[in-house]
């Protein structure tokens, strides 16, 4: 197929025909085909031709208009040559070196990146992979995760998203691409459930059904709000029975062992109650253990089995007839505890690590006080102590 100005395309700078191969007009008579239309812009910033065939001339100057357009307003880019597939291999690469970081600007946890690369490997480069990031568009991704969410739930359609989100993050950041297809992807809400949170008799309950050596393990969870990584990460050096504080300064992961805390605020100090330091006493008066001791793991060093202490204290909890806790429930309970106990969101947020006090009203800021009926009556409270 050959190339030549068309004669009705004479006046639209950048639109070319390409004529069929047995057309007669390659040997000077009338055009005996059908044609296609070439349409092509110039991008100056990457110094490259952008090109795109069409079966009608409107179609190819329709196009051309759109792409000047975009290329002054910087949305438009000249393809790359980059797959997914290959995009994934390198982000991939470049998380797990530490040198691609999360929203958050830490390094990606090693469970995470584990999570990250079984659905990149297993459901989206077997399906996008061959397709080049500047082919992939916003209607392509949502339809790849309507078929997803078909046959699985919707957390795990949206852990298979988040990689693919963050790819086309650092694309646009490092000019691959111009138009991040995967912001405002319509995902299914996770299904919520409703948090188990115990009441302090029922926590008291809980504790004393269960073996001497599980207690302080769950009265932390309890108590201190710790997560199940830093109680597995836990040392006796972390623990101030004088100040009566737990300096939380570590995580831990089933694979890479002691890790860096969830964030920058993982890093923190919580109180001990005094419900709680008995029972460390205990603990550690009948395990012994000091300094770099994990004060719920094994003697060489080996963290506490999560499934080994759950299945040990729903045993427990069925003979007393008591209704079961998870050990993420327990951080609720402790939040819960703590509000009720009456203190502020900001030391609450602190406690429990997280990285703004948004995220603790957000996630508690129903158990907190303060309907219309009693902020009501704290303001009438102080006008009546204010007027004298």
């Amino acid at each position: 197929m050959s190339t030549t100005k068309p004669t009705r395309a004479r006046s639209a700078t950048g639109i070319y025909v390409k004529h069929r191969d047995a057309c007669a007009s390659h040997h000077g008579g009338a055009c005996t085909c059908r044609p296609a239309y070439q349409a092509a812009v110039w991008s100056a910033r990457e110094r490259r031709r952008i090109r795109r065939h069409f079966d009608s001339f409107g179609d190819a100057k329709a196009w051309r208009a759109e792409q000047l357009v975009g290329l002054r307003k910087g949305t438009v880019k000249a393809p790359t040559r980059t797959t997914l597939a290959e995009a994934a291999a390198e982000w991939l690469a470049g998380a797990d070196a530490g040198t691609i970081l999360a929203r958050n600007r830490q390094p990606y946890k090693p469970s995470a990146l584990r999570g990250y690369r079984r659905a990149l490997e297993q459901r989206v480069v077997p399906e996008l992979g061959h397709y080049k990031l500047s082919a992939i568009d916003h209607v392509m991704l949502q339809d790849f995760a309507d078929r997803l969410a078909r046959t699985l739930d919707a957390s795990t359609v949206r852990n298979t998203l988040s990689p693919v989100q963050a790819i086309m993050r650092r694309a646009v950041k490092r000019g691959v691409i111009a138009i991040n297809p995967a912001v405002g992807l319509e995902l299914q809400a996770p299904q919520g459930r409703r948090d188990r949170v115990a009441s302090p008799a029922e926590a008291a309950a809980l504790l004393s059904a269960l073996a001497e050596g599980d207690r302080a393990l769950w009265a932390t969870a309890l108590y201190a709000g710790l997560r199940r990584g830093e109680l597995r990460a836990l040392r006796w050096d972390d623990v101030d029975l004088e100040a009566n504080v737990i300096r939380v300064a570590r995580s831990w992961d089933d694979v890479a062992g002691p890790i860096e805390p969830k964030s920058r605020a993982g890093v923190r100090t919580v109180p001990i109650a005094s419900a709680l330091r008995a029972l460390l006493v205990e603990h550690r008066l009948r395990r012994g253990g000091h300094g770099e001791d994990l004060v719920f793991g094994h003697v060489d060093e080996r963290s506490f089995e999560p499934s080994s202490v759950r299945r040990r204290a729903l045993t427990a909890w069925k003979r007393a007839k008591l209704l079961s806790i998870g050990l993420h429930e327990c951080r609720h309970t402790f939040a819960s505890l703590m509000i009720a106990a009456g203190v502020n969101a900001k030391a609450l947020s602190t406690y429990m690590g997280h990285s703004s006090v948004t995220i603790t009203f957000d996630r508690y800021g129903h158990l907190m006080p303060g309907n219309e009926e009693q902020a009501a009556g704290l303001l009438d409270d102080y006008l009546a102590a204010a007027s004298g």
